[in-house]
């Protein structure tokens, strides 16, 4: 089932050795120098006390960009933990919606979290607004143009389109290490299938696991560490969508019309524009 993967870039060329100029020696009359004493060898170095190594060269082929290097300690990410260990060499990559918040919706996501804070108070609002395409999945770096070559290709055609996000609902991740509220999705999910289908079919080509079966469009609010679901289920979710359904803006402000797709990979965006 597995495909091959693309092939990645050959190892660096070496440098030719450069042309010296006067080469070719030419006869003379002059007496030749006597060659001078070459320096007194050295007796080799006891063994473990080699000479400090050279750093390895920036910039090859294969290798990521100094600002992609992540740091595994969850204390300088707000207690985050990652759901894979990062390796030299592995981007993290994910596909999405993205979505531009207005000031109105902020000023509905502060009442919700005012609210929610009242059950947990460790609930931090997300930096940033979207609607997942994918999974996060790992690429490698030689993988990343071939596989946004192919995004582009598949989701060329699509058409920009409208979609209502208007249900709170609460979230974990798959290994339950943090909890998130979010707008679930009631109107566009077939738009939201096709999306989903194309890039799958992506993935699948670079041999990467695929989007969740039957899922749940959502866009994640905020965030907090751990499972915290039970406290804010219930009661908590209740008076949190009458608080969005009694928000003068939000039958105009949660119909929302996507305009682009993004990929990021790493610290590097590609977006691709829907016509």
């Amino acid at each position: 089932m597995a495909r091959p993967a693309p092939a990645g870039p050959g190892p660096p060329q070496g440098r030719g050795a450069r042309g010296r100029p006067g080469s070719s020696q030419a006869t003379s009359s002059r007496r030749r120098r006597s060659p001078r004493p070459g320096p007194a060898r050295r007796s080799p170095l006891p063994i473990g006390s080699g000479r400090p190594r050279l750093p390895a060269p920036a910039g090859l082929p294969g290798d990521p960009d100094p600002e992609e290097a992540v740091s595994d300690d969850s204390s300088r990410h707000g207690g985050r933990v990652r759901c894979f260990p990062h390796e030299r060499g592995n981007w993290a990559t994910h596909v999405y919606l993205p979505y531009t918040a207005q000031e109105e919706f902020l000023e509905l996501l502060e009442l919700l979290l005012s609210h929610a804070r009242t059950y947990v108070p460790s609930l931090a609002a997300m930096e940033e607004f979207h609607l997942s395409l994918s999974q996060c999945v790992v690429l490698r770096y030689h993988w990343i143009q071939p596989f946004v070559r192919s995004l582009r290709e598949r989701l060329a055609a699509f058409h920009r389109f409208f979609c209502v996000a208007d249900q709170v609902k609460v979230y974990t991740n798959q290994n339950k290490t943090r909890t998130f509220i979010g707008l679930e999705v009631s109107a566009g999910h077939f738009q939201l299938l096709e999306l989903v289908s194309e890039v799958d079919g992506v993935l699948e080509e670079f041999d990467l696991p695929t989007f969740y079966k039957d899922p749940s469009f959502h866009i994640s609010l905020a965030w907090c560490v751990g499972d915290l679901s039970g406290r804010l289920e219930g009661q908590c979710l209740q008076e949190l969508q009458d608080i969005v359904d009694r928000f003068e803006e939000s039958a105009f402000l949660l119909r929302i019309q996507w305009e682009q797709i993004r990929c990021k990979s790493g610290n590097k965006y590609f977006s691709f524009p829907l016509r």
